[in-house]
């Protein structure tokens, strides 16, 4: 710059560039695709005699058990991403009447052809019925509801539907090495797993599953994404009584990570979010049950 004929130190000439936008949860949602959401109830003998209080099955009249309220506290914001709000209800580890054969893959509502409860409180209903219909037995197996869901998600993998399965367990998992082969085929679904544990037991194994330290792996395989949330419920429990604001935080953490997720999958299989449907003088305006309303969903984003 001292030489007084100094232009400039050399030039740069761009060959091409690309604008890429980047799409977010909300993007998608705006667009149409649905959340289907999926629970799964641990109904093994470990959980306590349910006419007991010390159970965590316990239905006591003044307030919900722990499964109960886990349940309701995520349910009620993810049940406003589904239009139908139909979802489907599971259990595992009981013995079924009338012969006593176990299962790990029961409906809730006792219809082997429709699983699916209207909203939360067909859930809860569904769930109080079998408490008084099955015996809790066992062993805890995670991969069959798993693979039930994950069986939905691959029917229609064109970005319109997200599977999310909710399960709620009390103990040490008991088929881990078939539960992480589940996961990892998941994996590479549209399909998300929220785990949460009640109760006082160690939950290392769900911490595993968790995969936000390690990306789990199967037979040498590993998970294209990590698609497990897993959060003790312990943590939520706030002394002072205040449910309402416990509920509400472990509806944020526990669903946190979901958005990502979704945009995970999507990107990975190139699909862009639809144009949202526009109301005109011939087609009503698009139902408010298609709306999501303020959420830990949104916040995220």
């Amino acid at each position: 710059m001292k030489k007084k004929k100094y232009v400039n130190s050399g030039t740069v000439t761009l060959l091409s560039f690309a604008v890429e936008s980047e799409c977010t949860f909300l993007d998608y949602i705006k667009g149409g695709t649905q959340i289907n959401f999926t629970v799964a109830i641990d109904f093994t003998a470990s959980n306590g005699n349910p006419s007991q209080s010390t159970s965590l099955h316990y239905m006591s009249p003044y307030q919900l058990n722990a499964y109960a309220l886990a349940l309701t506290a995520v349910g009620e914001i993810i049940q406003h991403y589904d239009s139908d709000k139909m979802f489907p209800a599971l259990g595992f580890g009981a013995k079924l009447p009338p012969d006593g054969r176990v299962s790990h893959e029961f409906p809730l509502n006792g219809n082997q052809e429709n699983p699916s409860c209207c909203g939360i409180d067909g859930i809860l209903e569904a769930y109080h019925h079998s408490l008084r219909t099955v015996q809790l037995y066992g062993p805890t197996n995670f991969a069959p509801v798993v693979t039930h869901v994950a069986r939905n998600a691959a029917a229609v993998q064109d970005g319109s539907q997200y599977s999310v399965l909710l399960i709620i367990t009390d103990g040490v998992i008991s088929d881990m090495a078939q539960t992480k082969e589940a996961i990892v085929n998941a994996a590479k679904l549209p399909m998300s797993i929220i785990i949460i544990g009640v109760g006082q037991a160690e939950f290392d194994a769900m911490v595993e599953l968790d995969g936000d330290d390690v990306r789990i792996s199967s037979r040498g395989k590993l998970a294209e994404r990590d698609i497990v949330q897993f959060v003790p419920f312990r943590d939520y429990v706030d002394r002072t009584g205040n449910h309402v604001l416990s509920m509400a935080r472990l509806a944020r953490d526990v669903l946190a990570e979901i958005p990502d997720q979704l945009v995970s999958y999507m990107k990975a299989q190139g699909i862009r979010p639809r144009s949202p449907p526009m109301a005109t003088a011939r087609s009503p305006p698009q139902s408010p049950a298609r709306t999501p309303p303020a959420s830990p969903l949104h916040t995220h984003i």
